[in-house]
Protein backbone atom coordinates (compact mmCIF):
# COMPACT_ATOMS: atom_id res chain seq x y z
CA UNK A 1 0.00 0.00 0.00
CA UNK A 2 2.67 2.36 1.09
CA UNK A 3 4.35 2.32 -2.79
CA UNK A 4 0.75 2.08 -4.43
CA UNK A 5 -0.16 5.50 -2.72
CA UNK A 6 3.84 7.12 -3.30
CA UNK A 7 2.53 6.59 -6.92
CA UNK A 8 -0.57 8.14 -7.13
CA UNK A 9 0.65 10.68 -5.38
CA UNK A 10 3.67 11.31 -7.45
CA UNK A 11 1.28 10.93 -10.53
CA UNK A 12 -1.17 13.61 -9.04
CA UNK A 13 1.73 15.68 -8.17
CA UNK A 14 3.22 15.48 -11.69
CA UNK A 15 -0.61 16.63 -13.32
CA UNK A 16 -0.59 19.57 -10.80
CA UNK A 17 2.58 21.04 -11.78
CA UNK A 18 1.56 20.81 -15.32
CA UNK A 19 -2.19 22.27 -15.30
CA UNK A 20 -0.98 24.60 -11.99
CA UNK A 21 2.24 25.16 -12.05
CA UNK A 22 3.24 27.85 -8.86
CA UNK A 23 -0.09 30.47 -8.96
CA UNK A 24 0.85 33.87 -8.95
CA UNK A 25 0.82 35.48 -5.91
CA UNK A 26 0.74 32.57 -3.43
CA UNK A 27 3.54 31.61 -0.81
CA UNK A 28 5.44 28.73 -1.88
CA UNK A 29 7.63 26.39 0.11
CA UNK A 30 11.25 27.54 -2.30
CA UNK A 31 10.65 30.78 -1.18
CA UNK A 32 11.14 30.13 2.33
CA UNK A 33 14.03 27.89 1.88
CA UNK A 34 15.58 30.94 -0.03
CA UNK A 35 15.03 32.85 3.07
CA UNK A 36 16.25 30.33 5.15
CA UNK A 37 19.80 30.61 3.30
CA UNK A 38 19.66 34.61 3.60
CA UNK A 39 19.59 34.04 7.29
CA UNK A 40 22.58 32.18 7.78
CA UNK A 41 24.34 33.65 5.10
CA UNK A 42 23.52 37.48 6.70
CA UNK A 43 25.13 35.09 10.00
CA UNK A 44 28.20 33.05 8.88
CA UNK A 45 29.65 35.97 6.55
CA UNK A 46 31.45 38.38 7.63
CA UNK A 47 30.30 41.88 6.47
CA UNK A 48 31.18 44.93 4.63
CA UNK A 49 33.67 43.30 2.41
CA UNK A 50 35.60 42.32 5.50
CA UNK A 51 36.99 39.10 3.48
CA UNK A 52 37.87 40.89 0.53
CA UNK A 53 40.17 43.38 2.40
CA UNK A 54 41.83 40.21 3.98
CA UNK A 55 42.44 37.65 1.50
CA UNK A 56 43.61 40.06 -1.65
CA UNK A 57 42.33 39.90 -4.49
CA UNK A 58 41.12 36.37 -6.01
CA UNK A 59 42.77 35.27 -9.24
CA UNK A 60 39.28 33.96 -10.61
CA UNK A 61 41.35 31.65 -14.13
CA UNK A 62 43.08 29.71 -11.19
CA UNK A 63 40.00 29.98 -8.74
CA UNK A 64 43.35 30.04 -5.67
CA UNK A 65 43.72 32.88 -3.10
CA UNK A 66 46.53 35.08 -3.99
CA UNK A 67 46.44 36.72 -0.20
CA UNK A 68 45.49 34.66 2.69
CA UNK A 69 44.74 31.07 3.08
CA UNK A 70 43.11 30.34 6.16
CA UNK A 71 40.65 33.36 5.74
CA UNK A 72 39.94 31.47 2.55
CA UNK A 73 39.48 28.22 4.19
CA UNK A 74 37.28 29.67 6.72
CA UNK A 75 34.89 30.78 4.22
CA UNK A 76 34.74 27.35 2.80
CA UNK A 77 34.15 25.70 6.08
CA UNK A 78 31.72 27.93 6.81
CA UNK A 79 29.78 27.18 3.66
CA UNK A 80 29.61 23.71 4.61
CA UNK A 81 28.35 24.51 7.91
CA UNK A 82 25.62 26.61 5.77
CA UNK A 83 24.76 23.79 3.85
CA UNK A 84 24.50 21.38 6.22
CA UNK A 85 22.13 23.30 8.83
CA UNK A 86 19.89 24.00 5.54
CA UNK A 87 19.60 20.41 4.71
CA UNK A 88 18.90 19.77 8.28
CA UNK A 89 16.43 22.18 8.53
CA UNK A 90 14.55 21.29 5.38
CA UNK A 91 14.80 17.87 6.22
CA UNK A 92 13.27 17.66 9.81
CA UNK A 93 10.34 20.15 8.80
CA UNK A 94 9.17 17.68 5.95
CA UNK A 95 9.53 14.52 7.66
CA UNK A 96 7.79 16.17 10.43
CA UNK A 97 5.05 17.46 8.29
CA UNK A 98 4.87 13.60 6.87
CA UNK A 99 4.95 11.98 10.30
CA UNK A 100 2.03 14.51 11.49
CA UNK A 101 -0.23 13.42 8.32
CA UNK A 102 0.55 9.93 8.30
CA UNK A 103 -0.38 10.06 12.21
CA UNK A 104 -3.85 11.71 11.21
CA UNK A 105 -4.69 9.57 8.13
CA UNK A 106 -3.30 8.26 5.38
CA UNK A 107 -5.05 9.94 2.98
CA UNK A 108 -3.89 13.44 4.01
CA UNK A 109 -0.69 11.77 3.71
CA UNK A 110 -1.40 11.12 0.32
CA UNK A 111 -2.40 14.65 -0.89
CA UNK A 112 -0.07 16.44 1.42
CA UNK A 113 2.91 14.46 -0.83
CA UNK A 114 0.72 15.21 -4.23
CA UNK A 115 0.70 18.86 -3.53
CA UNK A 116 4.46 18.99 -2.10
CA UNK A 117 5.04 17.31 -5.41
CA UNK A 118 3.73 19.52 -7.77
CA UNK A 119 5.14 22.41 -5.04
CA UNK A 120 8.60 21.11 -6.14
CA UNK A 121 8.53 20.49 -9.58
CA UNK A 122 8.68 23.53 -11.87
CA UNK A 123 7.90 22.39 -15.62
CA UNK A 124 5.14 25.04 -15.93
CA UNK A 125 6.67 27.62 -14.41
CA UNK A 126 9.86 27.22 -17.04
CA UNK A 127 7.76 26.99 -19.63
CA UNK A 128 5.28 29.99 -18.59
CA UNK A 129 8.44 32.28 -17.84
CA UNK A 130 10.30 31.23 -21.26
CA UNK A 131 7.25 32.04 -23.46
CA UNK A 132 6.84 35.60 -21.72
CA UNK A 133 9.82 36.26 -23.92
CA UNK A 134 8.16 34.03 -26.82
CA UNK A 135 5.47 36.33 -26.98
CA UNK A 136 7.38 39.64 -26.69
CA UNK A 137 9.63 38.66 -29.70
CA UNK A 138 6.71 37.58 -31.85
CA UNK A 139 5.00 41.05 -31.05
CA UNK A 140 8.21 42.99 -31.99
CA UNK A 141 8.73 44.05 -28.31
CA UNK A 142 13.01 43.30 -28.30
CA UNK A 143 12.56 45.53 -24.80
CA UNK A 144 9.82 43.46 -23.43
CA UNK A 145 11.75 40.53 -24.37
CA UNK A 146 14.83 41.77 -23.22
CA UNK A 147 13.09 42.31 -19.82
CA UNK A 148 11.53 38.93 -19.61
CA UNK A 149 14.29 37.09 -20.35
CA UNK A 150 16.15 38.83 -17.76
CA UNK A 151 14.10 37.08 -15.12
CA UNK A 152 15.32 33.60 -15.96
CA UNK A 153 19.29 34.16 -16.94
CA UNK A 154 22.00 35.61 -14.71
CA UNK A 155 23.65 37.75 -18.24
CA UNK A 156 23.16 40.85 -18.86
CA UNK A 157 20.31 41.02 -21.43
CA UNK A 158 20.17 44.98 -21.86
CA UNK A 159 21.60 45.41 -25.45
CA UNK A 160 20.89 41.80 -26.68
CA UNK A 161 19.56 41.48 -30.39
CA UNK A 162 16.52 39.21 -31.01
CA UNK A 163 18.55 36.54 -31.82
CA UNK A 164 20.69 36.39 -29.29
CA UNK A 165 17.48 37.17 -26.33
CA UNK A 166 16.04 33.22 -27.86
CA UNK A 167 19.46 32.33 -27.50
CA UNK A 168 19.34 32.64 -24.07
CA UNK A 169 16.14 31.27 -23.41
CA UNK A 170 16.56 28.38 -25.35
CA UNK A 171 19.82 27.47 -22.91
CA UNK A 172 17.82 28.14 -20.08
CA UNK A 173 15.05 25.99 -20.98
CA UNK A 174 17.47 22.96 -22.11
CA UNK A 175 19.73 23.74 -17.99
CA UNK A 176 16.66 23.88 -16.27
CA UNK A 177 14.46 20.99 -18.17
CA UNK A 178 16.74 18.66 -15.23
CA UNK A 179 17.75 21.21 -12.55
CA UNK A 180 14.06 22.23 -12.49
CA UNK A 181 11.91 18.88 -13.87
CA UNK A 182 13.99 15.61 -14.29
CA UNK A 183 15.97 15.92 -11.89
CA UNK A 184 12.97 16.44 -9.10
CA UNK A 185 11.18 14.08 -10.53
CA UNK A 186 14.13 11.41 -10.17
CA UNK A 187 14.28 12.04 -6.23
CA UNK A 188 10.35 12.36 -5.82
CA UNK A 189 10.17 8.81 -7.68
CA UNK A 190 13.31 7.35 -5.14
CA UNK A 191 12.65 9.55 -2.19
CA UNK A 192 8.93 11.00 -2.18
CA UNK A 193 8.98 14.93 -1.09
CA UNK A 194 11.37 14.30 1.74
CA UNK A 195 14.39 13.82 -0.79
CA UNK A 196 12.26 15.75 -3.52
CA UNK A 197 12.41 19.05 -0.98
CA UNK A 198 16.28 18.14 0.24
CA UNK A 199 17.46 18.58 -4.04
CA UNK A 200 15.58 21.97 -4.07
CA UNK A 201 17.03 22.66 -0.97
CA UNK A 202 20.69 22.20 -2.25
CA UNK A 203 19.94 23.31 -5.67
CA UNK A 204 18.63 26.69 -4.70
CA UNK A 205 21.73 27.27 -2.51
CA UNK A 206 23.41 26.64 -5.46
CA UNK A 207 21.64 28.87 -7.11
CA UNK A 208 21.81 31.39 -4.86
CA UNK A 209 25.58 31.05 -3.72
CA UNK A 210 27.40 29.02 -6.25
CA UNK A 211 28.61 31.59 -7.87
CA UNK A 212 32.71 32.29 -8.91
CA UNK A 213 33.23 36.00 -8.10
CA UNK A 214 35.19 37.39 -5.08
CA UNK A 215 32.23 37.03 -2.53
CA UNK A 216 31.65 33.36 -3.21
CA UNK A 217 34.20 31.61 -4.72
CA UNK A 218 35.02 30.08 -1.62
CA UNK A 219 31.98 30.64 0.75
CA UNK A 220 29.39 29.29 -2.37
CA UNK A 221 31.93 25.88 -3.68
CA UNK A 222 30.07 23.79 -1.15
CA UNK A 223 26.91 24.47 -2.41
CA UNK A 224 28.26 24.50 -6.38
CA UNK A 225 30.26 21.20 -5.24
CA UNK A 226 26.44 19.57 -3.93
CA UNK A 227 24.59 20.42 -6.57
CA UNK A 228 26.92 19.35 -9.59
CA UNK A 229 27.03 15.79 -7.26
CA UNK A 230 23.20 15.46 -7.15
CA UNK A 231 22.72 16.32 -11.12
CA UNK A 232 25.40 14.40 -12.00
CA UNK A 233 23.59 11.35 -13.17
CA UNK A 234 20.04 12.74 -13.84
CA UNK A 235 21.52 15.70 -16.14
CA UNK A 236 22.73 12.40 -18.18
CA UNK A 237 19.75 10.16 -17.76
CA UNK A 238 17.58 13.54 -18.86
CA UNK A 239 19.80 13.88 -21.73
CA UNK A 240 19.16 10.25 -22.94
CA UNK A 241 15.49 10.90 -22.72
CA UNK A 242 15.71 14.29 -24.53
CA UNK A 243 17.36 12.53 -27.44
CA UNK A 244 14.65 9.78 -27.96
CA UNK A 245 11.80 12.49 -27.00
CA UNK A 246 13.57 14.19 -30.06
CA UNK A 247 13.54 11.15 -32.02
CA UNK A 248 10.02 10.86 -31.34
CA UNK A 249 8.55 14.30 -31.82
CA UNK A 250 10.49 15.91 -34.13
CA UNK A 251 11.58 13.14 -36.83
CA UNK A 252 14.57 10.72 -37.04
CA UNK A 253 16.78 13.54 -38.37
CA UNK A 254 16.48 15.87 -35.13
CA UNK A 255 17.02 12.82 -33.07
CA UNK A 256 20.45 12.19 -34.75
CA UNK A 257 21.79 15.31 -34.52
CA UNK A 258 20.74 15.60 -31.01
CA UNK A 259 22.74 12.21 -30.48
CA UNK A 260 25.38 13.44 -32.25
CA UNK A 261 25.92 17.17 -30.96
CA UNK A 262 25.97 15.67 -27.79
CA UNK A 263 28.63 13.15 -28.05
CA UNK A 264 30.97 15.74 -29.46
CA UNK A 265 29.84 18.88 -27.11
CA UNK A 266 28.65 17.72 -24.56
CA UNK A 267 31.84 18.19 -22.32
CA UNK A 268 32.43 21.87 -23.89
CA UNK A 269 30.38 23.42 -21.18
CA UNK A 270 31.89 25.04 -17.54
CA UNK A 271 29.56 22.54 -15.77
CA UNK A 272 29.73 19.18 -15.40
CA UNK A 273 26.11 18.71 -16.18
CA UNK A 274 24.31 21.76 -18.13
CA UNK A 275 26.02 20.48 -20.94
CA UNK A 276 24.33 17.40 -21.04
CA UNK A 277 21.34 18.64 -22.29
CA UNK A 278 22.33 21.80 -23.94
CA UNK A 279 24.29 20.21 -26.20
CA UNK A 280 20.92 17.69 -27.17
CA UNK A 281 19.07 20.52 -27.16
CA UNK A 282 20.96 22.29 -29.75
CA UNK A 283 21.36 19.54 -31.77
CA UNK A 284 17.42 18.76 -32.05
CA UNK A 285 17.13 22.28 -33.10
CA UNK A 286 20.08 22.32 -35.35
CA UNK A 287 21.41 25.79 -34.10
CA UNK A 288 24.29 27.15 -31.97
CA UNK A 289 24.55 28.12 -28.82
CA UNK A 290 27.17 29.34 -26.29
CA UNK A 291 29.50 32.54 -27.54
CA UNK A 292 29.87 35.73 -25.69
CA UNK A 293 27.65 37.26 -22.97
CA UNK A 294 27.81 39.62 -20.56
CA UNK A 295 27.30 38.70 -16.76
CA UNK A 296 27.36 41.70 -13.94
CA UNK A 297 29.29 44.10 -16.41
CA UNK A 298 32.06 41.44 -17.32
CA UNK A 299 32.54 39.65 -20.68
CA UNK A 300 32.72 35.57 -21.11
CA UNK A 301 32.85 33.48 -24.03
CA UNK A 302 32.20 30.09 -23.61
CA UNK A 303 32.57 27.59 -26.55
CA UNK A 304 29.87 27.12 -28.67
CA UNK A 305 27.87 24.12 -29.00
CA UNK A 306 25.86 22.72 -31.33
CA UNK A 307 26.07 23.63 -35.42
CA UNK A 308 24.76 27.08 -36.50
CA UNK A 309 22.47 25.19 -39.55
CA UNK A 310 20.06 28.19 -38.65
CA UNK A 311 20.01 31.64 -36.42
CA UNK A 312 18.22 31.24 -33.61
CA UNK A 313 14.90 32.78 -33.21
CA UNK A 314 11.94 33.30 -31.18
CA UNK A 315 10.10 29.84 -32.77
CA UNK A 316 12.94 27.79 -31.19
CA UNK A 317 11.97 28.68 -27.79
CA UNK A 318 8.90 27.05 -28.61
CA UNK A 319 10.26 23.68 -29.60
CA UNK A 320 12.78 24.02 -26.65
CA UNK A 321 9.94 24.24 -24.64
CA UNK A 322 7.76 21.16 -26.59
CA UNK A 323 11.21 19.47 -26.55
CA UNK A 324 11.50 19.86 -22.72
CA UNK A 325 7.72 18.75 -22.20
CA UNK A 326 8.20 15.57 -23.90
CA UNK A 327 11.40 14.57 -22.04
CA UNK A 328 9.30 15.06 -19.00
CA UNK A 329 6.46 13.22 -20.21
CA UNK A 330 8.49 10.27 -20.98
CA UNK A 331 11.20 10.36 -17.72
CA UNK A 332 7.91 10.70 -15.59
CA UNK A 333 6.02 7.60 -17.20
CA UNK A 334 9.07 5.47 -16.86
CA UNK A 335 9.27 6.46 -13.51
CA UNK A 336 5.43 6.00 -12.43
CA UNK A 337 5.69 2.46 -14.13
CA UNK A 338 8.79 1.70 -12.18
CA UNK A 339 7.13 2.69 -8.97
CA UNK A 340 3.60 0.86 -9.61
CA UNK A 341 6.02 -2.30 -10.91
CA UNK A 342 7.67 -2.24 -7.43
CA UNK A 343 4.68 -2.21 -5.38
CA UNK A 344 2.69 -5.20 -7.50
CA UNK A 345 6.12 -6.97 -6.56
CA UNK A 346 6.10 -6.03 -2.86
CA UNK A 347 2.38 -6.91 -2.85
CA UNK A 348 2.89 -10.18 -4.35
CA UNK A 349 5.74 -11.16 -2.14
CA UNK A 350 3.56 -10.16 1.08
CA UNK A 351 0.90 -12.00 -0.23
CA UNK A 352 2.68 -15.26 -0.79
CA UNK A 353 4.08 -15.17 2.32
CA UNK A 354 0.61 -14.78 4.30
CA UNK A 355 0.00 -18.06 2.45
CA UNK A 356 3.13 -19.96 2.90
CA UNK A 357 2.33 -18.59 7.15
CA UNK A 358 -1.07 -20.24 6.65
Amino acid sequence: MPLLFHGGAFLLGCILDMIIGDPQGLWHPIIAIGKLISFWEKRLYPKDGAIARETGTVDLSTKEPSGNEKIARTLFLRGIFLEILVLLTVGLTVALIMFICLCISPWLYFFVEAIMTGQILAGKSLRTESMKVYHKLKEGDLDGARHAVSMIVSRDTDKLNESAVARAAVETVAENTSDGVTAPLIMLALGGPLLGFLYKGASTMDSMLGYKNERYLYFGRAAARMDDFLNFLPSRITALFMILAAYLTMGAGAGKRAFAIWQRDRRKHDSPNAGQTEAVMAGALGIRIGGTSIYFGKEKTKPYIGDALKEVDAEDIKRANDLAFWTSVLLGTVLFLGIMAGAFVYLGLLFRMEGGVR
